[in-house]
């Protein structure tokens, strides 16, 4: 079989580096991409094929101002037509009123999922009156493509990560927004009037509000990539807030707020502390009013600074194992225009630092005893009963803080397994799991995990529109113009 031989060269590329480069920013050449395709194996690219022939091209800038639908359009798509081997733009699916819900990725394998390479996200501008986010995704994109090969640790980071960055999940709701107002409600909810960060589905307390399709697509893309590592950007305050949103006690949230810890709270807390930290002024915790608390460090527990029900943030972690952090990056929701440079400096090093934290913690491989991937294998850490599956190559991926854990793996057909691992600061820890076939009549329970399976809804099969397929990334749309 080749997978293994292919897996060995994989994990070989990826962790032989060490990853004081995630501190000191120094990258160790791996030839190329570094990461082998197992399906589509990519031609071997120069660093040239990264470069961009400026005596050919129209020049490549981004301005200063707000980008309204078109212009982030056209933008994207110059993104893209002048960087294609390291972008690829997207589109989820479409909003109320009919607008693309854009996603850009940025790596060095944009078109299709690479073994070994986890993919993380970035979601912004989900009340379309909170803008920074939006236009700092955009500069994010700029700032990535255009110093690919002049930063060691952008160079690292996509050749090692899938970054996949989506400016405004509500672009309806931009286009009403006011250039100016710090606080109120125009923009914020989509063209039906729905507040988007209460539209998901809820572990703690029943959410009957009708979904939108906004939310639709996002749930959706959800089940078709595995996102490790999440942003959910926002504006109004500035914290990074962690879950849980909700709490069992929502019923009483009115009069009290606690917090609602997750079993993974200390790699939330880490999380939230690596954005807070490396953003400008975040980690004073000093409050946007003199009227509210400040927080301290920067960062919170949702519901210990408000609850809510229908969350994006908790539902990533709760149904698809993804670990989302919300980040609220401005004071005033739609600032003037002249003051984005100032966000832009504040925001860098942080929203860059955030997507490297995916390279920490355990990730492997489940295979049977033939070397074939095992695909939505259930696994979970013991005593953090969130569980995580598998890709259909067998990938796995979690965040962890340095320690000793046990990993419990099942899969249907086959003996659960249970190992102990180590997680250490300076890489992650390969942990490659071997599962024997049940004997005839062998029947084990598979793990407890939140929630159960059976409350996970099964995605509504979209009818209406053929899309190609993509390797690695299922029915994803990519524009042809």
């Amino acid at each position: 079989m080749l997978l293994p031989v292919l897996i060995l060269t994989v994990v070989r590329s990826i962790f032989a580096q060490d990853l004081d480069i995630l501190q000191n920013s120094q990258l160790l050449n791996n030839d190329g991409g570094g990461v082998i395709g197992w399906e589509y194996p990519q031609e071997q690219r120069s660093q040239s094929d990264f470069l961009v022939d400026a005596t050919q091209a129209e020049p490549y800038f981004l301005d200063w101002k707000y980008h309204n639908y078109d212009s982030m359009t056209r933008y994207l798509r110059k993104t893209t037509s002048t960087f294609p081997n390291l972008t690829a733009l997207y589109s989820i699916g479409k909003s109320v009123q009919g607008r693309e819900l854009w996603v850009m990725v940025v790596s060095t394998s944009p078109y299709e999922h690479m073994i070994g390479k986890p993919d993380v996200k970035y979601v912004s501008n989900m009340h379309g009156n909170e803008v920074v986010s939006r236009e700092l995704m955009l500069h994010l994109i700029h700032y990535l493509v255009t110093n690919y090969n002049k930063d060691h640790y952008v160079k690292w980071l996509l050749d090692n990560t899938r970054i996949h960055i989506m400016p405004s999940m509500n672009p309806d709701g931009y286009e009403v927004a006011k250039e100016g107002v710090c606080d109120g409600g125009q923009g914020r909810y989509n063209a039906r009037g729905f507040d988007l960060n209460r539209n998901f589905p809820d572990y703690f307390k029943q959410n009957n509000r009708k979904p939108q399709p906004e939310t639709e697509a996002v749930k959706e893309w959800l089940s078709k990539i595995q996102f490790v590592l999440s942003g959910n950007l926002h504006g109004g305050a500035l914290v990074a807030s962690y879950p849980f949103d909700n709490t069992p006690n929502s019923l009483f949230q009115s009069y009290s707020s606690y917090p609602s810890l997750s079993p993974d709270d200390d790699v939330f807390k880490h999380l939230a502390l690596t954005y807070s930290t490396n953003h400008a002024k975040m980690s004073r915790g000093v409050a946007c009013k003199s009227s509210m608390p400040g927080f301290s460090k920067g960062i919170t527990n949702g519901a210990a600074w408000y609850p809510l029900t229908g969350g994006m943030q908790d539902f990533n972690y709760i149904w698809y194992g993804c670990m989302e952090v919300t980040l609220e990056l401005s004071c005033c929701k739609y600032p003037p225009a002249n003051e984005l440079p100032t966000y832009w400096a504040d925001n860098k090093l942080a929203l860059i630092k955030f997507l490297g934290e995916v390279h920490r913690g355990v990730r492997g491989f489940v295979m049977d005893e033939n070397g074939n991937p095992v695909e939505k294998a259930s696994l979970k850490i013991k005593k953090r009963d969130v569980g995580f599956q598998t890709t259909k190559y067998g990938e796995f991926w979690r965040i962890l803080l340095p320690g000793v854990y046990v990993l419990e793996v099942y899969a249907d057909g086959f003996v659960p397994r249970d190992l102990e691992f180590a997680v250490v600061e300076d890489h992650p820890t390969l942990l490659n799991v071997t599962l024997r076939p049940a004997k005839f009549g062998e029947h084990y329970n598979r793990p407890v995990t939140s929630p159960p399976l059976s409350m996970i809804p099964p995605i509504p099969q979209k009818t209406t529109t053929t899309k190609p397929t993509i390797s690695g990334d299922e029915s994803i749309y990519f524009p042809k113009d």
